[in-house]
């Protein structure tokens, strides 16, 4: 599943930069007390950080019956959406993570059908649980999507689309079910629009 808390230290960090050179810092609270959406505006750029995501905004449809994952023990957020633009460059991802009683062979039968629309559609497999995105310094400047790792392990990732483009469906076995995340990855340099 894709990592929330990586991704959150990273973009907090992100944040805290942001942040020393802000112009203003808007945060809104949930019904708990807790930081439901962050805006931070700076003569640099701005971040924008929505707990609460729409899987639509991932591009890619929930699996029928599944249900959003709960938080549970793990201090780990179940959605994002993170906007960091700047004049230098901008990213902007969607993650979201569901459970299903079906087992993965039909998840992946689903979205391999549905991702179709994307591009070409991408199996790769890990052992870890953490989404990583390489960019295409790592990729020889090509936008062509690659597996990650050794493609070994039982956490399954369908990608489509181009490096700084792409969505991502990762499903992992869990108990008689999975485990499912839905992400989307939107990357732009200075000349390119998010």
């Amino acid at each position: 599943m894709p990592n929330f808390s990586q991704l959150s230290k990273a973009l907090a960090s992100a944040a805290l930069l942001f942040a020393l050179t802000a112009c203003s810092v808007n945060v809104k609270k949930n019904e708990e007390g807790g930081d439901k959406n962050v805006d931070i505006k700076t003569p640099f750029g701005g971040i924008q950080v929505n707990k609460d995501a729409d899987v639509r905004d991932t591009g890619l449809p929930v699996y029928p019956g599944a249900k959003p994952k709960q938080k549970g023990d793990s201090p780990d957020e179940r959605s994002a959406n993170v906007d960091i633009s700047t004049s230098a460059f901008g990213l902007k991802v969607v993650a979201v993570e569901y459970e299903s009683e079906d087992t993965p062979a039909k998840l992946i039968a689903f979205y391999q059908d549905r991702m179709k629309q994307f591009g070409k559609v991408l199996e790769c497999h890990s052992s870890g649980h953490n989404y990583n995105y390489r960019g295409n310094q790592h990729n020889n400047g090509s936008e062509e999507l690659k597996c990650d790792g050794d493609n070994n392990g039982s956490t399954i990732e369908l990608k489509a689309g181009t490096e700084s483009n792409q969505h991502i469906v990762s499903i992992k076995p869990s108990g008689k079910g999975s485990d499912l995340g839905l992400v989307y990855v939107r990357v732009r340099g200075k000349e390119g629009t998010i």
